[in-house]
C-alpha cells in the first residue's frame, strides 16, 4: 500500500484496495488511514457506503459526511442539486486524504470523488470494494488486491490477537482448529 500512496509525490492518486467481503480490506484501509492522516489538510473515513447508501441519508448525507469531516465543519448542510460542485469548489485547493469504504456502485464514485482534479495537489482518495471492475471502470489503475491468508499466516494471525504471542500457548488449539477446518470442509 505504501509504494500505491506514495506520499511524496505531488499528484493525486485514488487507489483501490479489492478483494472478497470478510477479507480484512477495511482492516486495511483503516490502518493506513490512521498511520498517515496527520499529513494530510483534511480527512474523512466513509464507512459502510454500500450500506450508507441505501439508507434514508443516502448520497446526500455522505457528502455532508465527506464535507464536514474535512472542512471540520458540525451538521453542515449541502444542497441536492449542488453537491457536487461544493465538493468540487471546497476540496480542489485541499491536500485530502478520503477513504470510500465498501463501495458497491459507480454513482457512488461519481457523487463522492468523481476525478482527480476535485482534490488538492497531494491528495489521496482509497476505495475499498469487493468489485475490481468498479475500480478499472472509474479510472483507478492502482490497485492493491487482498489475499487470503495460507493456513500458518492466518493461525499466526489470529494467535498474536487472541494470545498476544505468533504461536498458540498449547499445542491443543492447534489440533482443535485443525479437527475444525476439517469440519468446516464437511459442510462444504
Amino acid at each position: 500500500m505504501n509504494k500505491l500512496l506514495d506520499l511524496r509525490e505531488n499528484d493525486v492518486r485514488m487507489i483501490g484496495v479489492w478483494g472478497t467481503g470478510g477479507i480484512g480490506m477495511t482492516a486495511i484501509a483503516k490502518a493506513v488511514y490512521n498511520s498517515i492522516a496527520h499529513k494530510f489538510e483534511g480527512c474523512s473515513f466513509l464507512a459502510n457506503v454500500r450500506e450508507r447508501s441505501t439508507l434514508h441519508e443516502g448520497s446526500v448525507g455522505l457528502r455532508e459526511n465527506l464535507l464536514s469531516d474535512i472542512l471540520r465543519v458540525k451538521n453542515l448542510k449541502v444542497n441536492v442539486d449542488k453537491g457536487v460542485t461544493m465538493i468540487k469548489e471546497w476540496l480542489r485547493s485541499r491536500k485530502v486524504l478520503l477513504v470510500l469504504d465498501d463501495v458497491d456502485d459507480m454513482e457512488q464514485l461519481h457523487r463522492l470523488v468523481g476525478a482527480c482534479d476535485w482534490f488538492g495537489v497531494g491528495s489521496r482518495i482509497i476505495i475499498t470494494t469487493r468489485d475490481k471492475q468498479l475500480l478499472t471502470a472509474h479510472g483507478v489503475n492502482l490497485i492493491h488486491e487482498v489475499k487470503i491468508l495460507d493456513d500458518d499466516k492466518a493461525l499466526e494471525l489470529f494467535c498474536w490477537h487472541a494470545f498476544k504471542t505468533s504461536e498458540p500457548p498449547l499445542g491443543n488449539y492447534v489440533k482443535l482448529a485443525e479437527r475444525s477446518k476439517q469440519a468446516s470442509l464437511l459442510w462444504l
